[in-house]
């Protein structure tokens, strides 16, 4: 399954998903100062960068250390990608992630594993083994997916209001779906190279 750049940024907003980590953030930026949470937001969202870049770029070299083929990567980033869609579409209270909140956030839980969670990381580390050759192509789609996850989450409280609770959730729910396909279809590509490899 070759991938496209437009497909893998929407696979890795997807992932992301900075709609659906809106009341995280809320939630999670309660106790610090309003002035502040832009500030927090940005910083969070530039080390989720910096945790997927580094994964760009060593992510092969973990996976030769590991010994892990490419049709396993694909059914394993398929299998999270399942799994974080139906979080997403049968919606838990505590979240997508399942963690909880408290002071002013740093690195955990909001830059991992809200935005560079396990999925995400395995989306790039999935990228760069099926085209290594295009890594900065994939370096330019990571930074556009947290560009617009930084936009849309410094936002999210004025998002939050105008649209309210019940529109974010079926959001997020539509996301989820869509999200639930693409999975489906890195399964199928998985168990296809893997039988090509018997």
């Amino acid at each position: 399954m070759d991938i496209s750049f437009i497909s893998a940024l929407v696979i890795l907003l997807l992932v992301m998903d900075p709609v659906g980590n809106i009341p995280l953030f809320v939630s999670a930026l309660r106790n610090v100062e309003p002035a502040r949470r832009a500030r927090v937001i940005l910083r969070e969202c530039a080390i989720a960068l910096a945790v997927l870049l580094a994964f760009v770029f060593f992510g092969g070299t973990i996976l030769g250390v590991l010994s892990l083929s490419d049709a396993s990567l694909t059914l394993a980033g398929g299998l999270i990608l399942f799994l974080i869609a139906l979080r997403m579409i049968f919606r838990h209270p505590e979240g997508v992630f399942g963690e909880g909140a408290g002071g002013e956030p740093f690195i955990v839980p909001l830059a991992t594993p809200a935005i560079a969670g396990p999925a995400a990381i395995a989306t790039v580390m999935l990228l760069v083994t099926r085209a290594p050759e295009r890594v900065l192509e994939w370096c330019v789609v990571v930074t556009i997916a947290l560009l617009v996850s930084a936009g849309v989450l410094t936002a999210g409280e004025r998002i939050a209001n105008l649209a309210g609770e019940q529109a974010l959730l079926a959001f997020e729910r539509l996301m989820g779906l869509i999200l639930t396909a693409i999975a489906v279809e890195m399964l199928l590509s998985g168990i296809e190279g893997f039988i090509r490899g018997l």
